[in-house]
């Protein structure tokens, strides 16, 4: 919204004649109100696909002991793929059996100028884009997941991955404090720092105490806020009062 005049002008134009707010986390509304969204004015808080579906994202029956990594992410501008890539190395030093899979990056050039600049191919595959099944597949063959993204709102897949018991590791933004308690059921880095996201990734692997609490909590955790079936109830909830 501050980016440029015209986006300034109609963000608080916009949110002064709306009659209500459906977000994905509660920054949102918070800055929503900060741009003119009337305090009173019903919101809405639910993840942005409508929520996850636990019949197909769910934990695999036993946790992982293998040193896998997965980052769902792709390559978008304000995720700092650069900077995952430049921490695998200092991640094998520890763990020289881990392995990064990371979807829908097969056909990107960077992310190949990124695997080789760093010497990791024989760690990394680069996989192509994945239906919903396909990806939880994959979060199940995985003990952790990567997010180092540098804005955000409530990313679905990092919710997909945690629903299927990973161990989140992803950029320490306010959207995400929503969900992750660094320490507790994550981890949460400067996602501009090699060092601190690499030593995340260890430490997510090392750590098994921190493991399994994680996964116990977390597939509790989106049961409760984002389930599919209650997200869209409330949803339809929420829409037919306002058409009331």
């Amino acid at each position: 919204a501050p980016s440029t005049p015209l986006m300034r002008h109609y963000t608080r134009w916009t949110l002064r004649v709306a009659a209500a707010l459906h977000a994905d986390c509660r920054r949102d509304v918070r800055l929503a109100g900060e741009w003119g969204f009337g305090a009173g004015k019903p919101t809405l808080v639910v993840p942005g696909s409508g929520g996850v579906r636990t019949t197909l994202f769910y934990p695999p029956a036993r946790g992982l002991e293998e040193p896998v990594v997965v980052n769902p992410r792709g390559v978008r501008a304000y995720v700092r793929n650069d900077v995952f890539f430049r921490a695998i190395p200092r991640v094998l030093e520890e763990f020289p059996q881990a392995r990064f899979l990371c979807a829908d990056m097969a056909d990107s050039p960077h992310a190949r100028r990124w695997v080789e600049k760093e010497g990791v191919a024989s760690a990394v595959e680069l996989l192509p884009h994945l239906s919903s099944s396909q990806m939880a597949e994959l979060y199940r063959r995985a003990r952790v997941l990567v997010s180092p993204s540098v804005h955000d709102g409530t990313p679905n897949s990092l919710l997909e991955g945690m629903a299927c018991g990973c161990l989140p590791v992803a950029g320490d933004l306010e959207s995400l404090r929503e969900w992750i308690v660094p320490g507790e059921n994550g981890l949460l880095v400067d996602p501009t720092d090699p060092q601190a996201l690499a030593e995340a990734m260890r430490r997510a692997l090392r750590d098994d105490a921190l493991y399994r609490r994680a996964r116990e909590h977390n597939v509790a955790l989106i049961r409760r806020r984002a389930e599919y079936d209650r997200c869209m109830e409330q949803a339809e909830a929420f829409y037919r009062r306002l058409l009331a």
